[in-house]
């Protein structure tokens, strides 16, 4: 039992050390690059396809700095991944539960 805890947090670290690896490696390879959004580049294709081109629809407030428009974006993203993370782990308890009962109820027979 202890042998299979210590192999699961091995495991996590490992999966720590990948993220952290595959973060940082374009800032590592690509020190000069600049990592902009896709929202602008659009934008600017479409102008390129169509230059009379007008958006349907203004942003309600602009964020000047690039720094707050990345944490906001960082809190979406997290607070999605919980979601998503809520509901696989709400269905999968069920699916726990459901098959401990159907356990239960054929041992009482």
């Amino acid at each position: 039992m202890r042998n299979l805890k210590s192999k699961a947090k091995w495991n996590s670290w490992l999966l720590v050390l990948g993220v952290v690896v595959l973060t940082l490696s374009p800032l590592i390879i690509r020190p000069d690059a600049e990592f902009g959004g896709s929202d602008n580049q659009g934008l600017e294709a479409i102008k390129e396809i169509q230059p009379e081109y007008k958006p349907w629809f203004n942003p309600l407030f602009e964020i000047s700095s690039s720094e707050v428009q990345s944490m906001l974006f960082a809190v979406q993203a997290a607070a999605g991944a919980g979601v998503i993370g809520y509901v696989i782990g709400l269905y999968r308890g069920r699916m726990e539960g459901e098959s401990k009962h159907s356990k239960y109820n054929e041992n009482s027979d």
